[in-house]
């Protein structure tokens, strides 16, 4: 079982409650055509490809392990492309097929360095080349009540930055150095410093990175 399957069950209990807040940065998506086939990885209720739809996207595909959060994002946005993700992180997607695969909260979410590793894997081989992969995450957090969960947990689960939260879920922050370690196989365009309000209510300082695949091997 993957750590986004080990989820699911938590996901799937939030689907109607949850709101998420990482941010949409734009000027990002300047240079992609309106008809780009994108990808959104972890697409929730669908609040990203919404507003990428209303900025003239047309050929957005969203997917989610969460059999609830994709039930909300067809209610919400009936005339929008969305399916369950039942083995993650294989896709059922062609190699190439995608321009842009967007990746939001995603990673925290996936506890572990390995299964994080065969995602970004994954990603890589449906994107086209020069393809851009979009991840918005969260940075590990200096203040003392994440100080405080990343030390009780570090030593269960090994790494420093996961921890549990009070109503069931296994998140992970991650230090800023990770991507690099993490996107080796990609070209870093650029990168951000965020401001995101969390699902639970915090105000957590995240990172959104801009990564192309290369155009050759």
């Amino acid at each position: 079982m993957s750590d986004l399957d080990s989820q699911v069950p938590y996901w799937d209990a939030a689907a109607a409650t949850k709101t998420f807040t990482h941010p949409l940065h734009l000027p990002w998506l300047d240079g992609i055509s309106r008809r780009a086939a994108i990808l959104d990885y972890g697409c929730g209720y669908g609040r990203t490809m919404k507003k990428l739809k209303q900025h003239g996207f047309d050929n957005l595909t969203g997917v989610d392990t969460s059999r609830a959060m994709i039930s909300r994002a067809c209610r919400l946005h009936p005339t929008m492309r969305f399916a369950v993700l039942d083995a993650p992180p294989a896709l059922p997607c062609p190699d190439a097929g995608f321009d842009a695969v967007l990746l939001f909260a995603v990673l925290t979410c996936i506890p572990g360095d390995e299964a994080q590793h065969r995602l970004i894997t994954e990603l890589n081989h449906i994107l086209k080349l020069g393809g851009i992969l979009y991840i918005s995450d969260l940075l590990l957090q200096d203040d003392e009540r994440n100080r405080s969960r990343y030390g009780r947990h570090a030593d269960h689960y090994g790494i420093y930055g996961v921890f549990e939260t009070g109503d069931g879920a296994v998140c992970r922050h991650h230090p800023r150095e990770w991507f690099s370690t993490l996107l080796a196989e990609f070209q870093t365009v650029d990168t951000r410093t965020v401001t995101v309000p969390t699902m639970n209510g915090h105000e957590s300082t995240g990172i959104q990175v801009l990564a192309r695949k290369p155009t050759s091997a």
